[in-house]
C-alpha cells in the first residue's frame, strides 16, 4: 500500500475507484464518490488517498488527511460514513496504513462492514435513515406510529404556514448561492446556541459547501433544498446526493418560525419529492436525535475506534468512548 496525493491519480485509479464503490453495496453513499474527496481538496484542504495494488490493478482506496501522526478519514469531521473502498468480500489490513510517520488511523463513522477492522473498534452508533420508496406514500406504509403522526402535523402546520406568512414554496434542489449562505449562517447561529464546536470556523468547509452546490455531476453532488413561505426562509437543508442516496447534512430552520416545525414540514416535502429526484433513500447520519428517533424507518451502524500499535492509545480510546456513552445515556435520561 502506498500514500499518494489525491491529485497523482490518474483516470484509470479513478475508475478503478468508481468501479470497486459501484459493485460493493455498502459503500453506496455519496461519502464514498470520488466527487467528495475531489470537493474536499478543491476546498483547500489536502487529500492523499492510500492505494493498494494488485500487480499494478488498484484494489482498494482509502482517502485521508494528516495531522502530524494521525490520519482521518476523507472529509472529518463532516464525514458521516467512513472505510475503504473495495471490492464486497475482500480484504483489508488497516495497520499496512500506518508508517512514515503515521501512528494511527482514527475513524469515528466507519461503516460495519469495512473488513479487516474489528479488533480496533471501540463501540457502535446507530445511523438511522429513511426508506422512500414511492415518496410519500410509501414511506408512510413503512414508518413508525409516530413517523405517520409527526408526518400528520407538519401537513397541518404546513397549511397553517401559508394562512399565515404566504403561499408555501419548496425547491428540492435549488442553486442560489444567497440561500446557502443564510444555511451557513443559521448553522453556525445554532451552534453558538447549543455550544457545540463551530464547524464552519474552517473557512475550506465553507468553500467546500460552495463547490459542492456547484458541481455538475449527474452523479454526484450537493443537493439545497429550501422552504418558504411568503418572503420567509421558514427552513433548509443541504445535503450529497450519489444515486439513489440523500445524506441529510446540515437542516437548518429560522427559529422564529420554530412553533411551526418548519424542519418536519421540510423533511415531508423532500420524501414526497424523492421519486422525481431518483431518491430511494434518506440517510440521516449517527444520533440518537428525538426527529430521527421518530422519522426513521431503519438504521444502520457506524463504529468509531483508532487503529494503532500503541496499546496505551488504544486503551485511552477506548476509555474516552465509554465516558461519553456514559454521559449520552445521563442526558437520555434527563430528557423528559
Amino acid at each position: 500500500m502506498r500514500v499518494e496525493a489525491f491529485t497523482a491519480l490518474s483516470a484509470e485509479d479513478l475508475d478503478a475507484w468508481h468501479t470497486l464503490r459501484t459493485a460493493n453495496p455498502a459503500l453506496d453513499s455519496p461519502y464514498f464518490h470520488p466527487g467528495f474527496a475531489a470537493a474536499v481538496h478543491a476546498g483547500g484542504r489536502p487529500v492523499h488517498v492510500a492505494v493498494a495494488r494488485d500487480g499494478g490493478r488498484p484494489v482498494a482506496f482509502l482517502p485521508h488527511h494528516r495531522e502530524g501522526r494521525l490520519l482521518r478519514p476523507v472529509g472529518w469531521p463532516g464525514a458521516d460514513f467512513q472505510g475503504p473502498i473495495l471490492a464486497a468480500g475482500a480484504g483489508f489490513r488497516p495497520l499496512d496504513l500506518l508508517g512514515n510517520g503515521a501512528a494511527g488511523y482514527a475513524f469515528d463513522h466507519l461503516v460495519e462492514e469495512a473488513p479487516g477492522f474489528e479488533r480496533w473498534v471501540v463501540s457502535r452508533r446507530p445511523s438511522p435513515y429513511l426508506d422512500v420508496t414511492g415518496g410519500l406514500a410509501g414511506y408512510l406504509g413503512r414508518a413508525s406510529r409516530s413517523g405517520k403522526e409527526n408526518m400528520g402535523q407538519a401537513r397541518r402546520r404546513a397549511a397553517k404556514a401559508g394562512r399565515e406568512l404566504g403561499e408555501l414554496r419548496f425547491v428540492a434542489a435549488s442553486s442560489d448561492r444567497k440561500a446557502l449562505a443564510r444555511v451557513v449562517e443559521l448553522k453556525r447561529a445554532q451552534y453558538a446556541a447549543t455550544g457545540a464546536r463551530d464547524f464552519f470556523a474552517e473557512p475550506d468547509r465553507v468553500r467546500l459547501l460552495d463547490g459542492l452546490l456547484r458541481a455538475r455531476d449527474p452523479a454526484f453532488g450537493g443537493v439545497l433544498s429550501t422552504l418558504h413561505a411568503g418572503e420567509h426562509l421558514l427552513a433548509a437543508h443541504f445535503g450529497l446526493r450519489s444515486g439513489g442516496v440523500l445524506h441529510w447534512w446540515f437542516p437548518v430552520y429560522d427559529p422564529a418560525f420554530a412553533r411551526l416545525s418548519p424542519g418536519w414540514i421540510l423533511l415531508r416535502e423532500l420524501v414526497a419529492a424523492a421519486p422525481a429526484l431518483g431518491i430511494v433513500r434518506i440517510d440521516l447520519g449517527r444520533g440518537e436525535d428525538e426527529y430521527k428517533r421518530r422519522a426513521k424507518t431503519g438504521e444502520s451502524v457506524v463504529c468509531q475506534g483508532l487503529v494503532t500499535r500503541n496499546p496505551v492509545r488504544r486503551a485511552a480510546a477506548s476509555a474516552l468512548s465509554k465516558a461519553r456513552s456514559v454521559a449520552r445515556s445521563v442526558r437520555a435520561r434527563r430528557k423528559p
